[in-house]
């Protein structure tokens, strides 16, 4: 796969492995500069692995990682955040033990500009004012949701050209999660922040990103615009629970056949 001229992040023919066990086979993707792209997956299809290679997390057997044109793959992940690029885990992972603030303070540690550290400390403050009014508060007393903002708030305070966000909706109520993903959008729409977005709430997922990848065994199966992707009766029966996508998609499923 040719990487679009304006693509900010590519992946071409990336496979990575836990031991013996492979987790993504060949994947190549692309994510253009100011888009929100997303890869759908159920459970163990190798979706938190992607974000994982391309963050420098886990260097892949083979493929390359490309982020601004630059070949990334194995890099250490403290380079990988200067040039740009962060990840918000799964599960959040917060420094329990520090505050709000001192974490805020951690998700800039590569930066030297103070003014401008100031000015992203009160963006982040104008998105998710809970954590303004906590922000003196040990982060592991918040709850998961504003945990959540809080491991978003942190991506942030690097700068972020490309944010990875993994299975944001993980563990929170509708009404957290609508708001979490409305909070992503702003985002990126207000700051040009390019996302790409790794999420099991396939809906949520769908309409609030540009562009969708799905992936089965590790390996993309079907791409498209996320408005084309809500039409295809696979995804509405499997991924939206549709059920009145029709028995074609249900035994194409069944048989394994390619996707179309």
């Amino acid at each position: 796969m040719n990487a679009p001229a304006t693509a900010l992040l590519s992946l071409t023919n990336v496979e990575s492995a836990y031991g013996p066990i492979k987790a993504i086979r060949g994947v190549s993707l692309n994510v253009l500069r100011g888009q929100i792209a997303t890869v759908l997956g159920s459970n163990g299809a190798g979706k938190s692995t992607i974000l994982k290679t391309i963050s420098g997390i886990i260097d892949p057997r083979k493929g390359t990682v490309t982020f601004k044109g630059e070949d990334i793959t194995a890099q250490d992940p403290a380079q990988i955040v200067r040039r740009g690029l962060v990840q918000v885990p799964e599960g959040r992972e917060v420094f329990p033990l520090l505050s709000v603030l001192d974490n805020l303070q951690m998700g800039g540690y590569t930066r030297h500009d103070r003014d401008g550290f100031a000015r992203d400390l009160e963006m982040v403050f104008a998105y998710f004012p809970v954590l303004k009014e906590r922000s003196h508060q040990d982060a592991g007393l918040l709850s998961g949701g504003q945990q959540q903002m809080l491991a978003i708030a942190r991506a942030l305070m690097s700068a972020p050209e490309l944010m990875l966000l993994d299975e944001p909706s993980l563990g929170l109520s509708p009404r957290l999660t609508k708001e979490i993903f409305e909070i992503v959008v702003r985002i990126n729409r207000e700051r040009g922040t390019t996302i790409l977005l790794v999420e099991q709430n396939a809906n949520m997922a769908l309409n609030a990103a540009d562009y969708g990848y799905v992936l089965e065994n590790g390996r993309i199966v079907m791409e498209d615009t996320c408005a084309r992707l809500r039409d295809k009766e696979d995804i509405k029966e499997f991924y939206l629970g549709m059920k009145e996508a029709g028995a074609r998609g249900e035994r194409r499923w069944k048989k394994k056949k390619t996707w179309r």
